[in-house]
């Protein structure tokens, strides 16, 4: 026998019985009351007392406990408990009456009595009570078919009766005493009868509900039944004494009735109905028993006419019709029958066409197994789904077509449904595979269920599921482009090995891995080959870590790679840092190396790689973060090298996230302020407008330049929370800055206002003209008042887009400065595609004009470059008066710095405003070129050449003063 054969043809194993202690005390209680009337209860006195009130008291106790089960219990069996205890209580009061006569009256019963016509009301009730424990007929056939079966089981013992006794008590005289008592003679056994029919045919056809309880009170009638029986012979009846052993019949049967009740309960409490099986069908015994029952009675009524018969007695007319009554209802049964197994015969013939058509037009394979394992029907959709004919499976073992790997969960799962109730699991499913015809094993889900001991299983091919479940699955573990494990994926490993390290493990270590120059590659040669260029790095980088040995490389996203290097047990922490580091540099080297894309073209990368070891006690969240700082801190160290995780690397972490949180709560709180610096006419020294620059005063009172805090909220990583905190603080200087000017034109200073912005910043698509326009509007000032200054040149700004913006600006008359002219590489490009009207040159041409002759020349190029194009200057940190004759001299227009004025608040711009303007050093030479800043859309002077000549006063220059570094009063 096959596996799965064994664990179908395993027995179940039923629970644990009943509590004997009930039944023992039942037994030991009628057994002490036989022994007592077989040994004459010691007197004839005792013997009348417990033949009459001892009946009594059974009788009124099965009384007592069937009423309190029925008035308890709701439900379709209520009334029968009912009507057994009406029934008790008449056997009960006719026992008592009984002895009033005998014990306390102390002479002979009269027959008839009252005790007589309580006797007799004992079986009505018993009866009817038969028929509402008995299973409802569901059609008016089987109702008949009921009663029919009942008839004949009584006209079959009324008939075989009649003939043994009742015929001589039936003989009765004409006088009314001997009719009555003939009467009574007859309706006892007659009574008798009619219980026993019931009794039998409920033994066929009794409800599924508590079978016990209603075994045990059939039990009880039958036994009552009996007795009654044996009393109406007359040879018992004339030697008949109350106490006798007779008596001991009639209390076990109230006794049984009395303990039925108690029988119901028990199973009700160990069987609930959430845990109650599926009735199971009715044993072959009893089912060919209830078919053969009504001949059976046929036999019997035969018997009694023979009997009669060869008792050289005519026949009796009642033996007559009630022998042609039985084989007339008898006859009708039997056409009754025929009929309904036609009808049912004709349904069961459709309903097996229908099932049968849809087994065989299924697309499932449905296939029964025997108790032993083996196949006994297989469907036709066998030959499409597993490409072997259903004849051919037929006879095997199932076991044999399941692969071995999975026979043992398969087999484990049957058992665990076999031993499940059916009514809590009436199914289950398996996943398993399956030997086709070709050979090959086929993905199969099956539904399983109970037949007859074996199992049905309904079976699909599911093969194209589980592999395309399998093709999801390493979709959402691997790059889709370079088909290496994606960052969920890399991350489980890292866990895997961090989780799964012993001490031969030491040295495990992970690689963070970026290709500095791949946007360049994007934007000059396209994307298609970045794509190439990605996927042969990620060819290169599978190619160089260790296959077999745990390693694992892994794309993260973007340009950014990763390496899981498992560590080989060597215990010196300097060996393995520096096996790793040559892995690193080899890596790097390799990542380095020129790729060739689509046409030929020849590109060149580079590659920055943090490394980070596996220490005891780091996470895998943790050992990925390590190696990520790394390798931003390689990036920032100069791009293509290895850097090695450093605790102190951490914790400038921790310090920017510290004061980038107290620069977004000072966003919030106001703890910003605008300073302006002036910005003067070189050749009368007036002030033609102020730069705006912001300022955090934090809660410690510490003054941060815009170096610091903007390299706090942009720290080069490009996140997207600091770009959100740069575009907040941008804002807010645009708008701060707009409402002092208005403010400042409305007191009587009209002198624009130059607000630096980011490039990124004016390409935004929460930034449009749109907007500036509607902030010119809404503070009053004139757009003409307001110059925007492009502070960087990030080659990822498209400058097709910024070139788009910043015409935009320029037609509502807002004016562009490029601040940093000849600091960055893409300067001359923007100033060829930009519409630029101010060109501010960087800090470093100033700083050493004086003193280095070749920056003289290239300050004086980039001056006439913008006189050329007809755009006014700036140079920027001036803070010497040799500065200033110099620039001037190259032909500069204006200057801000120190060597006028450091970053005022708005009360000593105020002041400043109100002079006009700062002294200038006048040297021999003529001024060439020069100028104030012209003003669109209403001009405005400067207080300084408007109050007639200037008085003559010794130059005296302020101290040097760094930007940084200047004072500022609270305001």
């Amino acid at each position: 026998m096959s596996a799965t054969g064994a664990v179908l043809a395993r027995p179940s194993v039923s629970g644990g019985g009943a509590g004997l202690l009930p039944q023992v005390v039942l037994a030991l209680v009628c057994g002490g009351y036989a022994v007592g009337a077989i040994v004459g209860w010691g007197s004839s006195q005792l013997a009348l007392v417990m033949g009459d009130f001892g009946l009594s008291a059974a009788a009124f106790a099965a009384t007592a406990s069937c009423l309190w089960h029925g008035r308890r219990h709701a439900g379709r069996l209520r009334p029968a408990w009912l009507l057994f205890a009406a029934s008790s209580a008449m056997a009960g009061l006719g026992n008592a009456v009984w002895g009033w006569y005998e014990v306390v009256l102390g002479r002979s019963v009269p027959t008839p009595s009252v005790a007589d016509f309580c006797f007799l009301l004992f079986a009505p009730p018993a009866i009817v009570g038969m028929l509402v424990l008995a299973k409802r007929p569901t059609s008016r056939a089987r109702w008949i078919c009921l009663g029919l079966d009942a008839w004949l089981i009584a006209g079959s013992l009324v008939t075989l009766s009649w003939s043994l006794a009742l015929a001589h008590t039936g003989e009765f005289g004409a006088d009314g005493a001997s009719v009555a008592r003939g009467a009574l003679s007859l309706a006892y056994p007659l009574l008798d009868i009619v219980l026993v029919s019931m009794v039998i045919v409920l033994h066929f056809r009794r409800s599924s509900g508590n079978r016990s309880a209603i075994n045990t009170a059939i039990a009880a009638f039958a036994l009552t039944v009996l007795c009654d029986a044996l009393f109406t012979s007359p040879l018992l009846r004339e030697h008949y004494r109350s106490g006798q052993i007779l008596d001991a019949g009639w209390f076990a049967g109230s006794a049984l009735l009395a303990y039925a009740p108690w029988v119901a309960r028990r199973e009700a409490a160990q069987n609930p109905p959430s845990a109650r099986r599926s009735p199971q069908q009715s044993v072959p015994i009893a089912g060919s028993l209830a078919a053969l029952a009504p001949y059976l009675a046929a036999a019997v009524c035969t018997l009694g006419v023979l009997f009669n018969v060869m008792d050289g007695r005519p026949i009796d007319g009642v033996v007559l019709f009630t022998a042609c009554a039985v084989v007339l209802a008898l006859v009708v049964r039997q056409a009754i029958m025929l009929m309904d197994n036609i009808r049912l015969t004709q349904e069961l013939a459709q309903k097996e066409n229908h099932f049968r058509s849809l087994v065989q037009s299924s697309s499932d394979v449905i296939m029964i197994a025997a108790p032993t394992g083996i196949l006994r029907y297989v469907s036709p959709a066998a030959s499409g789904v597993y490409g072997r004919d259903a004849d051919e499976m037929i006879g095997s073992e199932l076991a044999s077509l399941i692969h071995p790997e999975d026979l043992g969960s398969v087999v484990h799962e049957v058992r665990r449904f076999l031993a499940a109730a059916p009514g809590e699991e009436p199914t289950t499913r398996i996943e398993c595979r399956f030997r086709s015809g070709s050979g090959d094993w086929l993905n199969v889900e099956s539904t399983i269920n109970r037949h007859h001991g074996g199992l049905i299983f309904n079976s699909r091919d599911v093969t194209e599921r589980v592999r395309l479940q399998a093709q999801l699955q390493h979709n959402a573990e691997h790059d889709p482009l370079t088909d290496l494990p994606n960052r969920a994926l890399f991350t489980r490993r890292v866990a895997h090995a961090v989780a799964g390290r012993r001490r031969t493990d030491a040295g495990t270590a992970v690689l963070f891995i970026d290709l500095d120059g791949f946007k360049a590659v994007n934007d000059t040669v396209g994307h298609h080959a970045g794509d190439e260029l990605l996927v042969q790095a990620a060819r290169r980088l599978q190619e160089s870590v260790r296959s077999g040995s745990g390693d694992c490389a892994a794309r993260l996203g973007g340009d950014e790679f990763a390496a899981l290097i498992l560590g080989d047990g060597e215990g010196d922490t300097g060996t393995r840092e520096q096996r790793i580091m040559e892995i690193a540099d080899r890596l790097r080297l390799r990542l380095s190396q020129p790729y060739r894309v689509e046409g030929g073209t020849e590109v060149r990368v580079a590659a920055s790689i943090g490394v980070a070891f596996a220490e005891p006690g780091t996470s895998p969240g943790a050992l990925m973060r390590n190696a990520d700082l790394a390798m931003y801190r390689a990036k920032a160290a100069g791009k293509n090298r290895v850097e090695l995780y450093a605790p102190q690397m951490q914790a400038e972490v921790a310090r920017r996230a510290e004061v980038a949180t107290r620069l977004r709560a000072a966003l919030h709180d106001g703890e910003f302020v605008l300073l302006h610096q002036p910005v003067v006419e070189l050749t009368s020294g007036r002030i033609t407008a102020v730069a705006a620059q912001a300022r955090w005063r934090s809660a410690q009172g510490i003054l941060f330049t815009p170096a610091e805090f903007l390299r706090v909220a942009d720290n080069g990583r490009g996140s997207g929370e600091d770009t959100a905190r740069t575009a907040e603080l941008s804002r807010w200087m645009l708008e701060a800055a707009v409402e002092q000017a208005a403010q400042r034109r409305r007191d009587g200073h009209p002198v624009p206002v130059c607000v630096r912005l980011p490039a990124s910043r004016l390409v935004d698509k929460s930034m449009p003209p749109k907007v500036v326009e509607t902030l010119l509007a809404r503070h009053g000032l004139p757009s003409g008042a307001l110059i925007l200054e492009l502070t960087d040149s990030d080659p990822r700004v498209p400058l097709d887009e910024l070139e788009h913006r910043l015409g935009a600006l320029r037609r509502l008359g807002v004016r562009i400065a490029l601040d940093g002219f000849g600091s960055g590489y893409a300067a001359i490009r923007a100033l060829r595609r930009l519409p630029i009207d101010v060109l501010k040159l960087d800090p470093g041409l100033v700083e050493g004009v004086v003193e280095s002759s070749r920056l003289h020349k290239i300050t004086a190029g980039l001056l006439r470059i913008a006189g050329d194009l007809g755009m006014q200057s700036i140079a920027e940190g001036v803070e010497l008066p040799e500065q200033i004759v110099t620039l001037r001299g190259m032909g500069c227009t204006h200057a801000q710095g120190a060597a006028f004025s450091g970053p005022l608040d708005e009360h000593r711009l105020r002041r400043a405003l109100l002079r006009g303007g700062y002294p200038v050093p006048r040297p021999e030479p003529p001024l060439l070129v020069g100028g104030a800043l012209p003003i669109r859309h209403g001009a405005h002077g400067g207080h300084g050449g408007s109050h007639g000549p200037r008085r003559t006063e010794p130059h005296t220059h302020p101290p040097t003063r760094s930007n940084a570094e200047t004072p500022v009063p609270p305001t």
